[in-house]
């Protein structure tokens, strides 16, 4: 990139899977929005998949005075082809949610999508389902309190996200919202892949809850909780529980199993999904974390382990960090994770992970019975890129994966 400490947070595709059985969507155009710098991106990979071409940059400033937004995050593509980013702040770091909207063929920046009375206190992720005409979007942080790291002092103050939003897709109006709780901070949110389904899943990253929404009657939606991660009691942290933190939350394509990555605790979960109001647990690993036998952090008290996980080595190389952005291949059978967070958060919880790099892991999955290994033969390392060490987060596949497709 041309520039620097633009935070390259999310991506997404210029298209997506437009209808259930279409694999053949050309996703020849990368979307990088930034979250610290507030430019977008838009990387041409299409025409040499090995040398990616910058195609046109829209800066910070005509995202300001065209839509008073900043803090850029998640691009989605629309049903119409346009480009939908979430935002999480305005340009002065204050809290505010809402959407900007990017043309799908020139990305020339059109403006906000939202009614300006409807512009939520917070975003951070959204998903839609077109046969529902619905638009679910969770909550974030408050940027400019956040992004000099994570403070205790922030609880009970407004500062981290508590709402998840429902919006009516076509009429671009909030319909509903739901308060998860104080300091809740719900984060990743996903539909179901089934394009008749109307439940999906939010993770709220401080109190460890997972919640399931669902249609309940016409134009009508309800949470429920299905899940919930016990914080940890420890010493030598910077509180005395250690929240889980669930960063990233994906389904697969079938609809079969559900996965969270907990970037504190740091493991990951699968979760079987065929009674969707109560998903089981069928498979966890830990690829690093907070809490690994040997370090600063002693557990104290843990509703779910008897002792503290080994660190990870793969290929002669220790793991530092915690799991953090996921992304599953179509067939369910390699899950993909990184563990940068967020690069100020890095540096405050995992100081060794900026020092030597982050990387890129598979986990193998089992998807007859559930169950989930750390495959010891592949590596990615981002610490020996030139110009590093890297931090990497967001992953997508051009040929289609789990997270970009809204099946229509």
């Amino acid at each position: 990139m041309p520039n620097l400490k633009d935070e390259l947070h999310s991506s997404g595709w210029s298209a997506a899977c437009p209808c259930f059985d279409n694999t053949t969507t050309k996703r020849s155009k990368l979307i990088l929005p930034c979250l610290i710098s507030s430019r977008i991106y838009v990387v041409d990979v299409g025409s040499q998949c090995r040398a990616p071409k910058l195609c046109k940059m829209i800066e910070p400033v005509d995202v300001f005075w065209k839509c008073n937004k900043g803090y850029l995050n998640i691009p989605r593509s629309l049903p119409n082809g346009d480009i939908l980013i979430a935002n999480i702040g305005d340009p002065s770091g204050n809290s505010k949610g809402g959407f900007i909207v990017l043309d799908g063929e020139t990305f020339e920046l059109k403006g906000n999508w939202e009614n300006e009375c409807d512009s939520p206190p917070s975003g951070y992720d959204f998903c839609y389902k077109p046969r529902h005409n619905v638009l679910v979007s969770s909550a974030g942080v408050v940027p400019k309190c956040t992004g000099y790291g994570f403070s205790p002092d922030d609880y009970k103050k407004g500062v981290f996200g508590r709402r998840l939003n429902v919006w009516n897709l076509s009429c671009r109006s909030l319909i509903q919202c739901f308060d998860l709780g104080e300091d809740s901070l719900p984060l990743s949110v996903k539909f179901l892949h089934n394009p008749d389904a109307a439940e999906g899943y939010v993770s709220c990253a401080l109190s460890g809850i997972v919640y399931r929404f669902y249609k309940c009657e016409r134009d009508n939606w309800a949470v429920e909780e299905v899940i919930r991660i016990p914080a940890k009691d420890v010493t030598g942290w910077i509180m005395p529980k250690m929240p889980a933190f669930t960063v990233d939350l994906i389904i697969s394509m079938d609809d079969k199993y559900l996965y969270l990555s907990n970037w504190l605790h740091g493991d990951i979960r699968q979760y079987e999904l065929s009674k969707t109001c109560k998903p089981r647990l069928v498979g966890q690993v830990f690829v690093g974390g907070s809490i690994l036998r040997g370090g600063p952090v002693a557990v104290c008290r843990d509703e779910e382990l008897k002792c503290q996980p080994e660190p990870l080595v793969i290929k002669c190389k220790r793991v530092y960090g915690g799991p953090s952005k996921m992304q599953l291949s179509v067939d369910g059978k390699r899950l993909y994770v990184t563990n940068s967070l967020y690069s100020t958060w890095d540096k405050q919880f995992y100081p060794n992970l900026v020092k030597e790099g982050s990387v890129m892991l598979q986990i193998d999955v089992d998807t007859e019975k559930g169950g989930l290994t750390v495959n010891k033969n592949f590596l990615v390392d981002f610490g020996k890129e030139p110009n590093g060490p890297c931090l990497a987060h967001d992953i997508h596949f051009p040929c289609g994966d789990s997270t970009t497709d809204i099946l229509a």
